[in-house]
């Protein structure tokens, strides 16, 4: 299971190793992660462009069979015309632009692409889009504030609980939703319902460490 301590420990074990150290590696990629994290600060023109870029969509030549659909997106309504088959998480990074949701596995065996709908979470590359026709969904870009993180997303921050970042969203996602969910107080029912997300580069621990601080300080 990823969130093992033992294969935590096997993978921060190879930084011992011949080559490139896992300082050096935290040096050259921190910036990138810390990006993923803090996906709320997003700056204005960033929101502006996502907008634009469903207007856009909203504006294109017709698709052959497309259907009309509002996906309500962190408290915003986008109106669409989609093809039937496309995935939430598609029509959430290509067609409304907001691309902190991550395309890891694209088979909902990763957990990069959760996302919230109508509290729960959901593995967006496993659902249609069809599906959440006026659904309230909330992606890691509605979670927090650029001047009010939310705590899960502070958490990781100074816990350290990501590396390249880019499980990052879907983690803290997960993380939200379990505060909600029922769950033994110990780190080993935490890792169970945590075993959905997986991060390639080991970071169980501090994830784990950052939720823990969250449920016994809110």
């Amino acid at each position: 299971m990823p969130y093992d301590d033992q294969q935590s420990g096997t993978l921060h074990s190879l930084s011992g190793s011949a080559g490139p150290t896992r300082r050096k590696f935290l040096v050259n990629t921190g910036p990138a992660a810390a990006a993923s994290v803090m996906s709320a600060y997003m700056p204005a023109q960033a929101r502006e462009a996502g907008q634009s870029a469903s207007m856009a969509h909203a504006n294109a030549p017709a698709i052959e069979g497309a259907v009309p659909l509002v996906l309500r997106i962190n408290g915003k309504d986008h109106q669409l015309r989609i093809d039937p088959r496309a995935t939430l998480l598609d029509c959430i990074r290509e067609t409304v632009a907001l691309t902190g949701t991550k395309k890891g596995c694209d088979h909902g065996q990763c957990g990069a692409c959760t996302v919230h709908v109508n509290g729960r979470r959901v593995t967006s590359c496993l659902s249609l889009a069809l599906l959440h026709d006026g659904h309230e969904i909330t992606t890691i870009e509605g979670l927090g504030a650029p001047d009010a993180l939310h705590p899960m997303q502070a958490a990781f921050l100074a816990h350290d609980g990501y590396q390249c970042g880019y499980c990052t969203s879907g983690q803290i996602m997960s993380a939200v939703a379990l505060l909600k969910e029922p769950c033994g107080p110990d780190d080993a029912a935490v890792k169970e319902l945590m075993s959905g997300n997986i991060c390639r580069c080991g970071a169980y621990a501090n994830i784990v460490a950052a939720i823990q601080h969250v449920r016994k300080n809110t």
